[in-house]
């Protein structure tokens, strides 16, 4: 049996502000098990991105209990165990391909920096490009070396939210299918932000349906396609058979706010 990574149970966070409380995500309970891809899916504003940047303690729970690799949040995040992917690249453009892959690394003093950055980079398909500087990379090659940048220091776990988000949608399918390859070369467990049901059903082995503030998970879907996918698998009965479920659960959790 698989080893749990994430352990969410009954979280809650609520914003206190002037104009009285906001409840971001409420009665979050949720189990990740290594290995596994899980896409969180749902309307803007219904807390994606808040459930992630809680898993990585970056926002603090004000309700239940949330564990990593067997420790608190914060326990997790000091121990370095995941690596967290923006939506936009964040890359440093005063420093080459490979320093900024290189970066983590360097303020965790890590010996043989070299080795694993020119191994990260052929991971993401960038042999080749370790002098070049951010604004000689297209937008899909600048998101690929902020993923090699997550992964520089080996981390069991990869948060991911929504790197696709802004780019078209050609290149964003040769990067669903090159992050599929990469997930199943690395068996890393991936946590992975989504507005897209087409994506979220391609990339993931369970789709975590998310209803408006305040968030709530609306269905848990176990997506059963073989790890082994190509993009013509989104044409299949199979495949369209699970967004259509999600499609449902999307639906359903509006009616919160009828």
């Amino acid at each position: 049996m698989a080893e749990t990574v994430i352990a969410a149970h009954d979280v809650g966070l609520t914003y206190q502000t002037d104009d009285g409380p906001v409840f971001a995500l409420t009665n979050i309970s949720l189990d990740v098990a290594e290995g596994e891809f899980v896409s969180l899916i749902g309307p803007s504003g219904c807390g994606k991105t808040t459930l992630l940047r809680a898993i990585a303690d970056l926002e603090k729970t004000t309700q239940g209990s949330l564990h990593v690799n067997g420790m608190t949040a914060q326990e997790a995040r000091l121990a370095r165990a995941y690596g967290y992917v923006f939506q936009a690249p964040a890359l440093f453009a005063w420093r080459n391909v490979e320093r900024n892959v290189a970066l983590p690394l360097e303020i965790m003093g890590v010996e043989d920096a070299g080795g694993r950055v020119a191994r990260n980079l052929e991971l993401v398909n960038l042999k080749g490009f370790e002098k070049k500087f951010p604004w000689q990379l297209s937008g899909g090659m600048q998101q690929r070396v902020s993923i090699a940048r997550a992964l520089a220091f080996d981390p069991k776990l990869l948060l991911m939210d929504e790197p696709f988000g802004a780019l078209d949608e050609i290149v964003r399918d040769k990067l669903n299918q090159q992050l599929l390859d990469l997930w199943a070369r690395t068996k890393k467990t991936i946590v992975f932000v989504t507005h897209s049901i087409p994506e979220a059903v391609f990339l993931s082995s369970k789709i975590v349906v998310m209803s408006p503030r305040p968030g709530r998970i609306i269905d848990v879907i176990d997506v059963g396609l073989p790890k082994d996918r190509k993009l013509d698998i989104r044409e299949t009965p199979e495949f369209l058979k699970i967004a259509h479920r999600v499609r449902e659960g999307l639906k359903a959790g509006h009616s919160y706010e009828d």
